[in-house]
């Protein structure tokens, strides 16, 4: 029986099992498709209800995997196939080259030297790096990447603005091959695509975004380093609309509650709060739900004069050709009939999607109605931990990881693991 975990998602919810894993004293590898570890978490500005930044816990679980030797990783990584079963799998991973190796300092150097540009997909396309880039600040492992596709005619240049020789531009994919005993697949989430919601035009309004798109926005390292400012003139934001369940609970787009949503846009509204005390924000919902420990953070909100909440669908977004505005008209429950409001910009709270429903893995792995693993009919050995299997918060995310940890130990020390339909039920 193979002692060791393979982990397929470098989030937290995977970073979580795989430390607990190896902590435990088993072999734990993690493979991640970005270029980085740390998933959606890295990306936010901050966590609620404490409001405190994700690196807080991110840079603790990065020096417990340095510090590891149990643990290994890779990044650009995706499994290619799946074949064996409890105990003894054999897993195929593709990896993708990173052009850069590991004599990389992340001095820049190279970067100051490269001529062309690409659209910064941790920033969610609002600004731009270069061809060759850190994929933030605070990038776990810290070390350059090289987009080829964005590279122009020269690419010679960066290489010879490093004195380390650490870019090599020959690297090609490889594939390597692996035997574990146990899977845990914590593949985390995609935001659903905003566009495809016909009726709030966000392809077609600039100072319409996203909520994903707002946390960066905030983020002192996101593109406009922490001021809160609309794409379309980089004017100051004094009031904003927050619509709640964008695609979500409609079945033409979601049609689950991604249970998460309310709670972040109540913390997306203290952003534009602290940051200008005399700025307005109005919060449109079908239901608010800020449960358990969560309601003294929703009390909170409901105290500041400035925030307003209203209960109604957000039935289209229009915008003002003068000011480019956004014009909101929704449909006022509890006072009834539609009201229509302008506003500086307009965040829509779109919901969590999964990502494993995009993966072409060759595994017995099944999927519910919505696209998230079906833990009730995984495979004998493998598991799955976090927004993999249901939409939740990084609580809940981190104590499921860490219960998938534990049935992995259990089966690779041979132990009676619980049946799957019994541990399908929470986290």
């Amino acid at each position: 029986m193979a002692d060791k975990v393979l982990v397929v998602g470098g989030g937290i919810s995977g970073i979580t099992a795989a430390v607990e894993a190896a902590e435990a004293g088993l072999e734990a590898t993690i493979i991640e498709r970005n270029a980085y570890l740390g998933g959606r978490v890295a990306q936010l500005h901050k966590y609620f209800p404490k409001l405190c930044p994700p690196y807080c816990g991110l840079e603790i679980n990065f020096k417990r995997i340095k510090s590891n030797p149990r643990l290994s990783l890779h990044t650009l990584a995706q499994v290619e196939s799946i074949s064996g079963s409890e105990g003894d799998f054999t897993v195929k991973v593709k990896i993708a080259p990173r052009y850069v190796n590991e004599k990389c300092t992340a001095c820049g150097e190279c970067m100051d030297a490269c001529p062309d540009e690409r659209a910064n997909d941790f920033n969610y396309g609002m600004d731009t790096t270069k061809a060759i880039y850190l994929p933030h600040e605070l990038a776990f492992p810290m070390r350059y990447v090289l987009d080829k596709n964005a590279c122009g005619s020269d690419c010679q240049k960066c290489v010879e603005a490093c004195k380390y020789g650490a870019i090599d531009l020959t690297m090609e994919p490889k594939i390597v091959e692996m035997n574990v005993g146990s899977i845990v697949f914590a593949t985390g989430w995609d935001p659903y695509d905003a566009a495809k919601i016909d009726n709030l035009n966000f392809n077609d309004i600039p100072n319409v975004v996203t909520n994903v798109m707002f946390e960066r926005l905030a983020a002192p390292n996101g593109p406009t380093q922490g001021k809160i400012v609309r794409p379309s003139d980089g004017k100051e934001v004094k009031n904003i609309a927050f619509a709640q369940c964008a695609g979500s609970r409609d079945e033409n787009n979601l049609e689950y509650c991604s249970a998460i949503c309310c709670m972040a846009s109540l913390k997306q509204a203290t952003y534009l709060r602290d940051s200008d005390a005399e700025s307005t924000a109005e919060i449109f919902y079908i239901d608010l739900r800020a449960p358990g420990k969560y309601e003294d953070f929703l009390r909170r909100l409901e105290e500041d004069e400035n925030v307003t909440m209203t209960k109604g669908k957000v039935a289209k977004i229009e915008v003002d050709a003068g000011s480019g505005d956004p014009i909101v008209t929704v449909e006022d429950v509890l006072g009834g009939g539609k009201i229509s409001r302008q506003f500086d910009m307009v965040v829509l709270a779109a919901g969590m999607e999964a990502a494993a429903k995009n993966m072409s893995i060759h595994a017995e792995l099944a999927y519910e109605q919505n696209g998230f693993i079906d833990a009730s009919q995984m495979t004998a050995g493998i598991y799955a931990a976090g927004v993999a299997r249901n939409p939740g918060d990084v609580s809940s995310s981190v104590q499921d990881a860490t219960a998938s940890a534990l049935r992995s130990i259990q089966t690779i020390n041979g132990k009676k693991v619980p049946a799957a339909a019994e541990m399908a039920g929470g986290n």
